[in-house]
This record gives C-alpha cells, sequence and structure tokens, in this order.
C-alpha cells in the first residue's frame, strides 16, 4: 500500500484531495506561491489532533515532507509547498472548547479563525487582545506559529505572551498535550514556546489554551498630525505617562503611506504632514477616560508637539481611522511590484533608519520610493521599496534593506517570521551560536527533516 493509499484507509477518501482536487488556493500564502516544480504529493485536511498525528505517522515512516497549512495568510513563505510534500491544512480543526471567564482563558482548536476566538471571547463579555489586519481568514494556530504581532503588542505582547497551554503533534506522529491554564507553572521547561514562532518546523499546533482579559468598557481613538517627527517621540513619553496601562496602540503612517492610504476613504486630516499617529486607549471608567484621553490631546495640540488631530466621537468614525491604518493589505497588492519588509529597529532610532535606508535605496536607484508605516511603540517598522526599474530587483532591494537592518542591529523580521523569503538573511540578526542551537533542536525534534523543509535556515 502507497502512503496515500494509507493515508486515504486512515482518515476516508473525503480528507485526502490529490492532482487538480488540490486547488489553487493552497499553492502558497498571501505574497508567495509554488514554483512550477514544486507540486505537492496531497493535500491531508484532518478533523482533530488523532488525525493530524496519523497524518505525521504516515508520512514520518515514508519520509514524506510535510507543510503545515493554516489560513494562508502569511508574508514570508512559510506554508509554500515543496516538491513532493504532502500539505497539511489545519482548516477543519474549528472547534472552541471552552471560555473559562474565571480562569481567564478560551480553549480552542488550531483552525478557528482569529476573529471567532475574539468574538467568542467578547460574548463572554471578554477580550482576547491578538488583532492583526487579517483576523477573518487567518487561523490561531498560525498565529502562534508565527508569533503574530499586530496592533495591541504594546499593552498586551505578542502571540507568545497570550499563550498559557498547548496540544502539537511531533514529525513522528507523537501528541504533546500540555493545556495549561494556570498563570504561573514552573514545572521543568516551558514546551509550549519550543512551537511559538518556530513555523511548523518542530512540530504542528492543535489545540491551545489562550489568556483572556477584562473587555475595556471604553475605547478612545485619535489621529494626530506631526510636522516633526522628534515630535512624535515626545509624544509617545506623554502618552505612556498619561495613560499608563489604558494604552493600548500608537500606530505611526509615515506621510507618503497616509496620502495613498486614504484614497478613496473619508479623509479625517489633511495630506501635507511628515507624520501621522492612531493613538488608542482602552479603559473602564467611562464617566473618566474620554476626558482623560481627550486631555492628552489637548494638551499636546497646546503644547504645539501634536500639529493637528481628530478624535473619533463614535464607533463609526473609530472605524473609518483604523480603516486607514488597516489598508497596508491592499496597499501591497495595488503597489506590486514591491518589495514588502517587516523590520525591527530600536524606537528612539526609526526615523534615522528610515532616513538612512531611503538614502540607500536613492543611492542606488534614483526616483526609489520608501513608504513606511508600523507599530513604532514596539520598535515595529514596515516598508514598502518601489524602485524604477525593470525586471523588479527585489533581491537587490533585499540586500540593501536587509543590510542597514544589520549596520543598526535590528532585527529583519519583526512580526511576519523567515519562512522562505528571509533565510538568507537570519544571520544578519542573529549570533552563528543561536542558528546553531536552532538547528540543533530542529534535529532532535525532526532528524529526518520532515517538517517544513526548507523553511527558516538555508541549507
Amino acid at each position: 500500500m502507497t502512503p496515500i493509499e494509507s493515508l486515504r484507509a486512515a482518515l476516508g477518501d473525503d480528507c485526502i484531495r490529490t492532482g487538480t482536487d488540490i486547488g489553487a488556493r493552497h499553492q502558497g500564502d498571501w505574497l508567495v506561491k509554488a514554483g512550477p516544480d514544486d507540486v505537492p504529493l496531497a493535500l491531508a485536511l484532518p478533523r482533530d489532533t488523532q488525525d493530524v498525528s496519523t497524518v505525521l505517522r504516515i508520512c514520518h515512516a515514508a519520509g514524506i515532507p510535510v507543510v503545515p497549512q493554516g489560513g494562508l495568510t502569511g508574508l514570508t513563505g512559510g506554508a509554500v509547498p515543496v516538491r513532493g510534500a504532502v500539505l497539511l491544512s489545519l482548516e477543519r480543526l474549528r472547534a472552541i472548547e471552552e471560555v473559562d471567564p474565571i480562569a481567564g482563558t478560551i480553549t480552542v482548536q488550531a483552525g478557528v479563525p482569529l476573529q471567532s476566538v475574539q468574538e467568542a471571547a467578547d460574548a463572554a463579555d471578554m477580550l482576547f487582545p491578538l488583532d492583526i489586519g487579517g483576523r477573518g481568514s487567518c487561523l490561531i494556530g498560525g498565529n502562534l506559529s508565527t508569533n503574530a504581532g499586530g496592533n495591541r503588542v504594546l499593552r498586551y505582547g505578542m502571540a507568545r505572551d497570550l499563550l498559557l497551554g498547548i496540544e502539537a503533534v511531533l514529525a513522528d506522529g507523537t501528541v504533546i498535550t500540555s493545556l495549561n491554564k494556570m498563570l504561573k507553572n514552573n514545572a521543568a521547561y516551558d514546551l509550549k514556546q519550543l512551537f511559538v514562532g518556530s513555523e511548523g518546523t518542530l512540530g504542528i499546533i492543535t489545540r491551545a489554551v489562550l489568556r483572556l482579559f477584562p473587555k475595556p468598557v471604553t475605547t478612545n481613538t485619535a489621529l494626530c498630525a506631526f510636522d516633526d517627527f522628534d515630535r512624535i517621540y515626545d509624544f509617545l513619553r506623554s502618552a505612556r505617562a498619561h495613560l499608563g496601562g489604558t494604552l493600548s496602540a500608537f500606530e505611526t503612517m509615515w506621510q507618503p503611506f497616509y496620502v495613498r492610504a486614504i484614497e478613496g476613504k473619508t479623509r479625517p486630516l489633511g495630506p501635507d504632514h511628515i507624520a501621522y499617529v492612531l493613538v488608542e486607549s482602552m479603559g473602564t471608567d467611562p464617566s473618566r477616560d474620554a476626558d482623560h484621553f481627550s486631555a492628552l490631546i489637548e494638551q499636546a495640540l497646546e503644547a504645539g508637539v501634536v500639529a493637528d488631530a481628530v478624535v473619533a466621537q463614535s464607533l463609526k468614525e473609530t472605524r473609518q481611522l483604523w480603516d486607514i491604518r488597516d489598508s497596508s493589505g491592499e496597499l501591497v497588492q495595488k503597489l506590486k511590484p514591491v518589495g514588502n519588509y517587516d523590520v525591527s529597529v530600536p524606537t528612539g532610532r526609526i526615523q534615522a533608519f528610515v532616513i538612512e535606508c531611503s538614502a540607500r535605496l536613492a543611492a542606488r536607484w534614483p526616483g526609489a520610493e520608501t513608504i513606511c508605516f508600523g507599530h513604532l511603540a514596539d520598535s515595529n517598522l514596515h516598508m514598502f521599496v518601489k524602485v524604477p526599474a525593470t525586471p523588479f530587483p527585489e533581491d537587490d532591494i533585499d540586500a540593501i534593506v536587509y543590510g542597514c537592518v544589520r549596520d543598526w542591529r535590528g532585527s529583519i523580521s519583526a512580526e511576519h517570521g523567515i519562512g522562505l523569503l528571509k533565510k538568507a538573511y537570519l544571520d544578519y540578526s542573529r549570533t552563528p551560536e543561536e542558528i546553531a542551537l536552532m538547528k540543533t533542536l530542529r534535529h532532535a525534534m525532526d532528524p529526518k527533516g520532515i517538517l517544513n523543509p526548507g523553511k527558516i535556515f538555508e541549507g
């Protein structure tokens, strides 16, 4: 019996697809598609953890590579097929198993969309704070395997900070169940963190226990314009001091991004400022929070720190302001061909980095355009790079941008992972000793190298 026949016999015909039945959607993620030679052997659609274990056990015995796939919203090629691989989709693992308001947890399967987790928490009068633009399509297993960040890292942390317990399946089909619901658990190694950010190379996440928080009863949002970038740093210090733990977002948009983002939308502020900040607070005191937030904006305007501002007066206006910031996914499609970068630089050096990196690009390609936005308070910068060259020199742009990140001792990946696109530059942000230890872990947990081969590391 062939491995595919064994998979069909174990899971049923409806869980295994081959050939054209696999479908075009599974041939890549949001930005990266498989090459013509990267034809997968099959697509597996397991229904539960035991099915995932069965797929891995059979593939491990046969030495067949396995590429895990979630919502396929990734931006670095981490879910792209490799030749002869079985694609393992988690999309059928969609159960929300438990919401526990007393423990402040929600237990879900890996195929639950992020938005569904948010809605289940909301229905229990709680908050699951992880939030990214692809919330309706991305799956929680993918969020964890890439250590997703998003809009509220400033207050609540990355995906790994929101995880209490995990269930994962190793390369040989062994199931590791550690669905811990306790904040304090120091019983030896914290194994769940091995799988977070590993992009499916150490094991496949199937279930998770996630942290919930009290649902804020107030949300205050403002868009502020700046004519001097250093004033943004002044405003950030004031916002942290004035709002304390209620400060939940501090999203920065440079002028070229803002101008493109407001095309076809309601324009809340004029397009002639150097940069814009979307600031948000989430609190629990309806009688004071709005006045407290407004006082921050008013003081910044009176001091000349902020050049102009608009405070949302309704949920509709709040959504309109966030729609500007969340338009990045649409923009990257409109700007193609374009270089798309997710990097980290210490917060206080971000503008200097943008100036230096833009200058290096312009020196190589006069007329090069750098379009920036990001989570400035989290030291996370996103960049779109357009250059007047045909064919589009993506590899050359990568070398300049990542070379600048290396020189500034930043990270080539702030929140999108390494996948295929960044693996050649991993040593720009990690030491040889760190990379050697990562490879040691990978070999120990997957000695046959079947889990998501070709991702993260060269060689």
